[in-house]
């Protein structure tokens, strides 16, 4: 567990609650933090904070470096877990090199990058010179934070992103996104109680974050819900009652549900047909270990979608793109372009979607929006793709590229990767508002990002940390 400065920082900030939105106590901690240490802290009017830290003596003359993280964090659990992410503390646990949480994400996602940032401007062994640290709010739901941050709040010449998942990997690139809403009308009538209703339940996948797991054959589980009612709705008189799927715009979904009715005569062959989908689904996902496919019957259903609708949504949520594009011919592995079907919920009289749409060029991620939008708006669906983010384009000629290669070369023996990631880093927004500001972004081995598979690497965290001292001392 070292170094044991970012691990004990680390210990603490899982104590404090941070969804997205709802940062207001990891900032009153942060502000504490600050003020015990008589540390210059300011806080703009979004929230983000920014800590300046005098050099060490005899570094003054050195280019002011700013540390880069977010303060929110995703919050996932598997469906047995009991935790209210507003008042209730991370459990973590050790598993083997690696660290876990208790049916959680682990919030190391980007919990981790706040505690080396506080152990850079801590640690008495660190040298450097000037240094800033950029804390911002809510970058998981929307980057509003970094959106918000007005220039001159910050003024150093150097910026290291602190939010990235692999080691021995510098990212100096990202993807752009937006969402896209999708609002279709859903008139409800009543239910004959000559249909037998059941519901049906995909849980325990994988997920992941919709960006950088994208192309990882993972099963999007409201993709597989809708393909089983769009094959029994083109048998049966299927009538389409309820449907709760997916969570947040960012993952890639693990849980979806849908209630639906079928003439009594058909109950039977409707669950034979749930048998041998779940079989061929269970086949073609076979790296889907913990996949759960369930059909039971319910009481109580008394109503249902109108049936012209219902059909014409569910082919819709079948001819929806979701997953990867298209690959970049740039950067051989890199994704270019990708969607993600996050939630599909019926509330009220309305079915409301969230999709999420990512690419590295601006204009393939606007036609991968209208793409989504095409199948809704035929359907008369409402849909509004958000003005998203920026991407952070590449600059292979970055004086703080060139050393953190130098120094990870010293230190290790070998050439790190460099490489641009398909997921949204603050980064392009930094990049729009500070146009001189030289960026990458490092970070140690993370898995299972946006899941409560979420995991550390914890040897890899000394090393990025090593990484990072030589980079402040030859910069």
């Amino acid at each position: 567990m070292e170094p044991k400065l970012v691990f004990d920082y680390f210990s603490q900030i899982n104590q404090v609650p941070r969804p997205s939105k709802h940062e207001e106590q990891i900032i009153a901690w942060l502000e504490q933090f600050a003020a015990q240490r008589h540390i210059d802290c300011k806080k703009d009017a979004a929230g983000n904070l920014l800590y300046t830290v005098p050099a060490t003596p005899g570094m003054e003359t050195k280019p002011t470096v700013i540390f880069q993280a977010h303060m929110d964090m995703v919050c996932e659990k598997s469906s047995d877990r009991d935790i209210n992410f507003m008042t209730d503390p991370i459990l973590t646990y050790i598993d083997g090199d690696w660290m876990r949480a208790k049916g959680t994400t682990l919030g190391a996602d980007d919990g981790l990058g706040i505690a080396m940032a506080l152990a850079f401007i801590t640690d008495p062994a660190v040298k450097h010179g000037p240094l800033q640290c950029l804390f911002t709010v809510d970058e998981e739901t929307g980057l509003t934070g970094a959106f918000a941050l007005q220039p001159g709040f910050m003024n150093g010449q150097y910026l290291i992103n602190l939010d990235s998942e692999d080691e021995g990997e510098i990212f100096i690139g990202c993807a752009g996104g937006a969402n896209t809403t999708i609002t279709v009308p859903a008139p409800l009538c009543p239910l004959s109680k000559k249909y037998f209703p059941v519901r049906i339940t995909v849980d325990g996948l994988r997920g992941g974050h919709s960006g950088d797991d994208i192309q990882k054959h993972r099963l999007n589980a409201n993709k597989a819900l809708v393909r089983f009612i769009a094959q029994a709705q083109a048998k049966y008189d299927l009538q389409l009652c309820d449907i709760q799927a997916g969570g947040l715009h960012n993952a890639i979904p693990r849980h979806a549900e849908a209630i639906i009715a079928v003439p009594f005569p058909d109950k039977e062959n409707l669950r034979i047909d749930f048998n041998i989908f779940s079989s061929e689904l269970e086949a073609e996902f076979h790296d889907e270990t913990k996949l759960q496919l369930t059909l039971e019957s319910i009481q109580g259903i008394d109503h249902c979608i109108d049936p012209e609708q219902a059909h014409r949504l569910i082919l819709a949520l079948l001819a929806v793109h979701n997953g990867v594009y298209e690959m970049s011919i740039d950067l051989p592995g890199l994704v270019e372009t990708s969607s993600n079907l996050a939630s599909i919920h019926l509330e009220g009289e309305q079915v409301r979607i969230v999709t999420s749409q990512r690419s590295s060029i601006g204009s393939q991620r606007q036609a991968m929006s209208a793409i989504i939008r095409a199948p809704f708006e035929l359907i008369g669906a409402t849909c509004v793709t958000g003005e998203g983010y920026p991407g952070w384009k590449p600059n292979p000629d970055s004086h703080l590229l060139k050393v953190a290669v130098e120094q990870y070369n010293t230190l290790f023996g070998k050439e790190p990767k460099v490489k641009a990631i398909h997921a949204g880093l603050e980064c392009g927004l930094f990049s729009e508002k500070y146009p001189g500001l030289d960026m990458i972004s490092v970070g140690p081995t993370l898995r299972g990002v946006h899941s409560p598979d979420e995991c550390l690497l914890i040897p890899t965290v000394q090393m990025v940390y090593d990484h990072i001292v030589a980079i402040l001392a030859a910069i």
